[in-house]
């Protein structure tokens, strides 16, 4: 490559990285999901498309579809919340490990009896669509208002169950039968074992490097916490164990572990994120024909109806008997099952791994993926509205902090958002601990130092002093009085014990 055609592949890649941030614009007022709104602009710029860019390395999109994968479960666990998904783990490991065996035999006996696929392609299919996309259920629920024990399922469920499928797809796709179920099923024990172990570990060890490390600059901060959860994937992987499972792990710790200046760095895992799955998508646009894809167009709307009506709610309904879970919520989390990049991404193994049939399995997983999120992401919000299962909750507290080494303390920056009740406070009833103080207020551009009497505003910015041993009750102080208002619980995050008998 010359610098010629480097400047011509700049060009280019700034130009579909423009148009990709101008269709999420679009596709968020149409309800449409950006992840077809990239599909098509891959499709729009390949082989059958205006730019005419022929593209079939099924291995190299393989590889940037690992690599983006990596990215966006560190994204998808930086943005998971620790107290939201701790009562729903035992039911979201089995919609991930119990439900994806289930949804792998309902739907590859569909596609071996239904469109006459052989057994072994069959299974590929069944395994490579029983996997929820991480990009799909994190960028269309986070828009979607559920109760929080619906969405920390989904969201766990979607981080988990990558690992067990991955391993199922190379094992069907591997040279030859697998012939003892039993082992098969010993070995994705033992490499989930391996990931978690690692992915713990490496999450704690850098949890802890990040809070006692005093880096120069804040914007190294971003830097570091994303290459430890890159190192929990790569350590994982190399160990022999689940990479995937690993950095989902690892950045979940590093995400509920209250790091320095933790808004620069979800914004900026935010922005990567959002940098891979356009990268993702647009390549895996440009890896299919269009014009090979017109006869898999039946194969993959039965498949994908056996998937979406028969083999995600019974997976569902036979994971969550042990739970108790309302009706109610196991319909939404059955029709919340989406599909996106991941599947099209695992259907290139079968094709790299020289599998007969592949190349009709990539075609009816890439349509099946196209036409079921067209139908279920749109529709989510109404089924939830539906259902009764909307939360119109306030948006959570954004609190950055900076450290104060030689003082001990810390500078929290709080910003009152739309809907907290924290609008209509005086500093003075917000009953910070001991040790820890209101010092600024910045309001309309216009800064001052309030009084106890300053009755707080949505909009305002507060700068908040506080020594090192009460940092985390004044933070959780702030969080329940924007939940809970004037008389929430001294503690409590949404306004405990103490609110209520207050209110009484």
């Amino acid at each position: 490559m010359t610098v010629h055609h480097l400047n011509q592949l700049l060009l280019v890649c700034s130009v579909v990285l423009l148009v990709a941030v101008a269709a999420v614009r679009i596709s968020s007022r149409s309800g449409l999901p950006s992840l077809l709104v990239y599909l098509g602009i891959g499709i729009a710029i390949g082989q059958d498309g205006i730019g005419d860019i022929q593209f079939d390395n099924a291995e190299l999109t393989q590889v940037i579809g690992y690599a983006a994968l990596v990215v966006i479960l560190a994204e998808g666990g930086l943005g998971t919340k620790w107290a939201e998904i701790r009562p729903v783990l035992p039911s979201a490991a089995a919609l991930a490990l119990v439900g994806v065996a289930v949804s792998v035999g309902v739907t590859a006996t569909a596609a071996h009896l239904l469109i006459g696929l052989e057994w072994r392609q069959a299974l590929i299919i069944g395994a490579v669509v029983s996997s929820t996309d991480a990009a799909a259920v994190f960028s269309v629920l986070r828009k979607v208002p559920l109760p929080a024990r619906v969405r920390g399922t989904l969201e766990a469920e979607s981080g988990f169950n990558d690992a067990p499928v991955v391993i199922l797809v190379v094992a069907f796709s591997t040279a030859g039968p697998v012939e003892h179920w039993y082992v098969l099923i010993g070995e994705i024990l033992l490499e989930l074992a391996i990931g978690a172990a690692i992915g713990l570990a490496v999450g704690w060890i850098g949890a802890w490097g990040l809070r006692h490390v005093a880096l120069p600059a804040s914007g190294l901060y971003p830097i570091a916490v994303m290459a430890i959860a890159v190192t929990a994937y790569a350590a994982g992987a190399l160990a022999h164990g689940s990479g995937f499972l690993a950095v989902y792990l690892a950045s979940m710790l590093l995400g509920n572990a209250k790091l320095p200046h933790w808004p620069a760095t979800r914004g900026f895992a935010e922005g990567i994120g959002w940098l891979a799955q356009i990268g993702m998508f647009v390549l895996l646009g440009l890896l299919v024909t269009p014009h090979e894809l017109g006869d898999d167009i039946v194969p993959a709307l039965v498949v994908g109806l056996v998937l979406t009506m028969v083999a995600r709610p019974l997976s569902v309904v036979l994971c969550l008997v042990p739970f108790r879970v309302p009706w109610q919520e196991q319909t939404l989390l059955s029709w919340a099952g989406l599909r996106g990049a991941v599947p099209i991404i695992l259907a290139t193994i079968p094709m790299v791994q020289g599998v007969d049939g592949s190349e009709r399995i990539f075609n009816i997983v890439f349509l099946l993926v196209v036409v079921y999120t067209l139908v279920q992401g749109p529709t989510l919000p109404g089924l939830a509205r539906l259902l009764r299962l909307g939360d119109s909750g306030a948006a959570d507290l954004g609190v950055e902090s900076a450290p104060l080494e030689r003082l001990r303390g810390h500078l929290l920056s709080v910003t009152v958002p739309a809907g907290s009740r924290m609008h209509g406070v005086e500093v003075g009833e917000l009953r910070l601990p001991a040790g820890s103080a209101v010092t600024l207020v910045v309001r309309d551009g216009r800064s001052f130092v309030p009084s106890p009497e300053t009755m707080l505003r949505r909009g305002d910015e507060l700068l908040v002093v506080a020594t090192d041993p009460v940092r985390d009750a004044a933070e959780r102080r702030l969080r329940a009085v924007a939940r809970g208002g004037k008389l929430a619980g001294w503690l409590g995050a949404d306004g405990g014990a103490e609110g209520s008998q207050a209110g009484r």
